[in-house]
């Protein structure tokens, strides 16, 4: 019998730290390190959406949580499925199931599925009955290496993505890379982009990993996925760890968000263009900014383009023609960013590979040229 590998990272923030359990089976025993992690006679609510169910995920959960003698209160509470129910209307509709169980303050939610139902159950939990504790059990390549980590929750405005949260950290999160076998290839590739960002940032050593590894972890190596999935963490952990508010170094994980989310608020938030996909795009515009500014090499820039097309994410219009993509209108998005600050942008640019900086003195004169490029 194979012995199962586990990688534990842990978020260091003091009496609110938290582990990242990282391996393939760990669903099947999300009881046991539930238990581990609050006790067993807290009340557990699971949020999910249809496909998490259909997949088969929610059934795995069920089952190891009460092969633990772990109650749950009601039925799983089911979600339809993409980023177009996060927003203030879903937002609602979910306390008010969630007050219709008579939950109380020892009521612990359960965060089941993708990035969106991870922001939504989070920030749920951050508001109703001013706080309650939540468990982040992420089934996406994108939510395992980002959006579970670091307890950012939230909704999206009209006005813009994420523009409506809380910071409110998890008691534990689940990553279950034996899940992404279950995802369709185009939701793989768009949370490779969130993996290659962290090599971009501040570890160029794992960019060339990645450039080596990265057809492995995109087609299913359950070794190269779970070393991609724990770096991933690891480099959020340190981030949070010295910077859990972003007053600083913390930003810089935003890499290729301000224009991916200009992208994503152009089409609506509908799939023409994933949440990874748009920060593809974004990662690619920030480095070719930096080398219109002066700062960066050209051939860097080459290179993120060069991986991130053979990853078979967009890296530029060519790819992505049902994409709006005027300049203008992609400008005046960026100017609702929740970073900007006294009316300027803040931007995540690049010295070079793996050399990530923030700035907000950009004249938005280069900014429209890279768009119009």
């Amino acid at each position: 019998m194979t012995e199962m590998v586990r990688d534990t990272v842990r978020v260091e923030l003091g009496e609110r730290s938290y582990d990242i359990l990282v391996g393939a089976g760990v669903l099947a025993e999300a009881g046991r390190h539930i238990a581990g992690a609050i006790g067993r006679k807290r009340r557990l609510v699971i949020v999910t959406d249809e496909n998490v169910r259909a997949a088969g995920h929610l059934a795995v959960v069920e089952q190891a949580l009460g092969a633990e003698g772990l109650p749950v209160t009601g039925a799983a509470i089911v979600l339809p499925p993409g980023e177009h129910i996060k927003g203030c209307d879903s937002f609602g509709t979910l306390l008010e199931s969630l007050l219709g169980r008579g939950i109380d303050r020892k009521t612990v939610l359960v965060a089941l599925g993708g990035g969106v139902i991870g922001d939504l159950t989070g920030f749920a939990a951050a508001c109703a009955l001013r706080g309650l504790d939540f468990i982040q059990i992420p089934t996406t390549l994108l939510s395992q290496v980002d959006s579970s980590v670091g307890g950012k929750t939230g909704i999206n405005s009209k006005h813009g993505k994420n523009l409506i949260g809380a910071f409110h950290q998890p008691k534990l999160v689940l990553a279950d890379t034996a899940v992404l076998d279950t995802l369709e290839p185009r939701e793989v590739r768009s949370g490779y982009a969130e993996v290659v960002k962290y090599g971009l940032i501040n570890d160029p050593a794992f960019f060339g990993w990645l450039e080596r590894h990265g057809e492995e972890v995109i087609a299913g190596d359950d070794k190269a996925r779970r070393q991609a999935v724990t770096t991933s963490c690891r480099a959020k952990a340190a981030i949070v760890g010295a910077d859990e508010r972003e007053s600083g170094q913390r930003a810089l994980l935003n890499l290729g968000h301000t224009f991916g989310h200009a992208f994503e608020a152009a089409c609506g938030y509908d799939d023409r263009l994933r949440h990874g996909e748009a920060v593809a795009l974004g990662m690619v515009l920030a480095f070719e900014l930096s080398v219109r500014l002066g700062l960066c090499p050209a051939a860097d820039a080459l290179r993120v383009r060069a991986h991130l097309f053979e990853a078979g994410l967009p890296t530029g219009r060519a790819d992505v023609p049902e994409v709006p993509w005027i300049a203008e209108e992609l400008l005046a998005h960026m100017g609702h960013d929740k970073k900007v600050c006294d009316g300027r942008i803040t931007f995540v640019l690049a010295r070079g590979i793996g050399k990530a900086f923030l700035t907000s003195e950009v004249d938005t004169a280069d900014v429209l040229q890279v768009l119009e490029g």
